[in-house]
């Protein structure tokens, strides 16, 4: 697989290998600002990172992303799943999904660029729970998505 010419068709394969989180019990480690977590993930003849991103100053800024590893070692995000903390362009205060495409490895910017708004999950916990069923990934325990939100 050609990684810096990679298809929409490429990165479907990539999300729908079979993928699996190898050190499940790394802990949280403090940074300027928030707490992040670094899982290595095996899936086929890949290596991937998964990764969550959690502001100790607003719980609406959170992240966690899938990176494929490219063979010069460097990481491609395929996956980015944000909380309201920001604004993403028209996208203001409200949890979206950042996904690779093709189009935008074309035009020289980051692979994930693109954001869809969602109203699929409304926690780093609720993320990280559609994040590992849209992107095939096992291997982590006690991982559930956010119970439906009464007010809506």
């Amino acid at each position: 697989m050609n990684f810096d010419l990679l298809s929409d068709e490429d990165i479907a394969r990539l999300l729908a290998l079979p993928k699996r989180v190898s050190n499940p019990s790394v802990r949280w480690q403090d940074k300027p600002g928030h707490k992040q977590r670094n899982f290595k993930v095996e899936g086929g003849d890949y290596s991937f990172e998964l990764y969550l991103r959690r502001s100790t100053h607003n719980l609406e800024d959170f992240s966690c992303g899938l990176k494929v590893i490219k063979p010069d070692g460097q990481p491609l995000t395929l996956l980015r799943y944000n909380g309201g903390g920001h604004i993403h362009g028209e996208i203001v205060f409200s949890c979206h999904i950042h996904r690779a495409t093709q189009r935008a490895i074309e035009a020289g910017k980051k692979a994930e660029s693109h954001a869809e708004p969602t109203q699929n999950y409304r926690t780093l916990d609720g993320a990280l729970a559609c994040l590992l069923e849209d992107a095939a990934v096992s291997g982590l325990l006690h991982v559930v998505h956010d119970a439906p939100d009464l007010f809506d």
